[in-house]
């Protein structure tokens, strides 16, 4: 009885253990649109823009460039590659800052959330805030 008994324990710590990692990558925002914690480039009102939808495809709204990406989470793990972008004429400097952004979000190898911000961290730290309006 006391083995069965110790196997029960050990069964329910591994089902808490995965609930509470999928719990954890159920915080993640997918469906939802995050801006980033960025003031404007000069000259302009944009601010970055991330639309995640449910199977982890993205839609960014950078300062300058626009196009797809995806998201593979994992518990706090985070992947993120981009597709293709396209660019509108800005001024170098956002168009500097949109490809920093993108390497960030490359790099980043974990995310995590405090109510409605969301940070991905790397080398770089990106903070975004999701639009809950």
């Amino acid at each position: 009885m006391t083995f069965l008994r110790q196997i029960s324990f050990v069964l329910a710590g591994l089902i808490l253990a995965v609930g509470s990692s999928s719990a954890r990558a159920a915080e993640f925002p997918f469906g939802f649109e995050m801006r980033l914690e960025a003031p404007p480039q000069p000259g302009s009102k944009r601010v970055p823009t991330i639309e995640i939808g449910d199977n982890g495809e993205a839609k960014l709204d950078l300062w300058c460039k626009r196009g797809r990406g995806q998201f593979s989470i994992a518990n706090d793990t985070v992947i993120f590659m981009a597709g293709a972008m396209s660019e509108d004429s800005c001024a170098p400097v956002s168009a500097q800052a949109d490809d920093a952004l993108l390497r960030a979000l490359g790099e980043a190898a974990t995310w995590t959330r405090q109510g409605d911000f969301v940070s991905f961290a790397g080398p770089t730290t990106v903070r975004f805030r999701i639009n809950t309006n």
